[in-house]
């Protein structure tokens, strides 16, 4: 295999990783609320070859070639969207990154988690209550 195609390949195989689905998560749904996590992406590759000749004493000649890549992904930001509120106050964004901080802003979307299935479970058994009521009746 020639150097170029080592490093078609390469680029081939790194291209498919770089993908949408790789940088925005897939929406998680928690009643009226979304959350949709936000990634970074960095891809990187190299490639080389050489040939060289012995000694002439030990005679002959040599070559090798190589490619390599690698990718990262790394959490930033999970954006919360509140179907109950129309507009750009719906939205927020909770960054994962400095200043704000990992812990800061894990604390705040669990809290936001909570709250959600608090809600949806309240209006679940509310909704239970009044199917019961109306057998009863």
């Amino acid at each position: 295999m020639a150097a170029q195609d080592e490093v078609k390949t390469t680029v081939d195989e790194l291209l498919k990783l770089i993908s949408l689905k790789n940088i925005i998560g897939e929406p998680m749904n928690f009643g009226d609320k979304t959350l949709i996590m936000v990634a970074k992406m960095g891809v990187g590759f190299g490639a080389g070859s050489g040939e060289g000749k012995m000694e002439k004493e030990i005679g002959g000649t040599g070559a090798g070639r190589g490619a390599g890549g690698a990718a990262g992904v790394s959490p930033i930001a999970v954006v919360m969207v509140d179907k109950t509120i129309r507009g750009p106050e719906g939205v927020k964004i909770f960054p994962l990154t400095p200043p704000s901080g990992l812990g800061r802003t894990i604390g705040e979307i669990a809290s936001s988690v909570t709250e959600m299935i608090g809600s949806k479970r309240a209006k679940e058994k509310e909704e239970k209550g009044e199917k019961e009521e109306k057998k009863t009746a």
